[in-house]
């Protein structure tokens, strides 16, 4: 299993210096790229990548200057993991050896309209890394709710106004979820701890089977916040409970960070043009729901 493996650690020190992913013209600040660009670091040249309709297809397969120095498709938005799935199972047939096949996609490719294709990718346990990078909504396609816009999100489709707070529902579990399935390596990450990041999409590549890793990636544009302060907000998100760094392998869950206390929730949201009009009673669900959240990981994985 892959805690028997020994694995080089790559930190800033001995990360390479080669660019797998530049060009592209993603706006300023935007946390998917940060993402993808660390992810095709760690994972190197032998990467066969796929990506459905999203962010990062838009702004990564802009002829002539294609953003991937590796090996990238375009998929259709539904069947990213089906895809991967099959250029997995062409590489195998070639012979080829020494590579890495990887998905990346959107909060709403993955957590909806993909999800069946990652279910039954997991499923058949396929060599495929699939990471998910979570701005929490349909950024690309101008700002809608998705399964992981969180309560309260004002988006296009979740207006915020006298009889509505923005988003009423809350943000799918998306990770245990994929947990529920007996993967055999699950991770959460942000870029606000990329050191972290970096450490499970580098496990991930030594396994062989099915992994998954949800990244939290801030989106400046659909958050209303400055551009450079995506690193920090990502960060923020962890440090206030709001979003959580974990692990699930070998059927167990493990928290990677559990804080004594918890940033201020009330300030992390109203940095952000999406919640400034929350109201204090909105602000009161959203911590009761995070300690609820929290006392069942607590109690369940420690």
């Amino acid at each position: 299993m892959s805690n028997m493996l020994d694995i080089k650690k790559i930190t800033p020190k001995n990360i390479t210096d080669k660019e797998l992913f530049y060009g592209h013209k993603a706006c300023a600040g935007c946390g998917g790229s940060l993402a993808v660009r660390l992810a095709l670091k760690v994972l190197g040249e032998r990467t066969y990548a796929a990506l459905p309709a999203g962010c990062m297809s838009a702004v990564g397969f802009i002829y002539p200057q294609m953003a991937f120095k590796n090996n990238a498709i375009i998929t259709p938005f539904p069947g990213v993991a089906s895809m991967a799935s099959g250029i997995e199972a062409g590489a195998k047939a070639l012979g080829i050896e020494d590579y890495k096949t990887v998905a990346f996609a959107g909060d709403g490719g993955t957590a909806d309209i993909g999800f069946q294709a990652l279910s039954g990718m997991i499923d058949r346990d396929d060599n495929v890394l699939y990471i998910c990078y979570d701005n929490e909504a349909y950024m690309n396609t101008g700002i809608q709710k998705s399964g992981l816009t969180p309560f309260g999100t004002k988006t296009t489709t979740t207006p915020a106004g006298k009889n509505l707070p923005g988003s009423i529902t809350h943000k799918k579990n998306l990770f245990e979820i994929i947990a529920a399935h007996d993967i055999k390596y699950a991770a959460t990450a942000s870029i606000g701890y990329p050191q972290d990041f970096i450490n499970k999409v580098n496990k991930a590549k030594h396994i062989k089977g099915a992994t998954f890793i949800h990244v939290y990636a801030s989106c400046p544009t659909g958050w209303g916040t400055p551009t450079h302060t995506s690193v920090e907000i990502a960060k923020e998100a962890v440090d206030c409970g709001l979003f959580y760094l974990a692990e699930y392998e070998n059927g167990e869950f493990k928290l990677n960070k559990n804080p004594k206390e918890f940033a201020s929730a009330a300030e992390y949201l109203k940095k952000q043009g999406r919640f400034k009009h929350m109201t204090e009673e909105n602000i009161n669900e959203v911590v009761a729901q995070r300690d609820m959240k929290w006392e069942r990981m607590r109690r369940k994985w420690l």
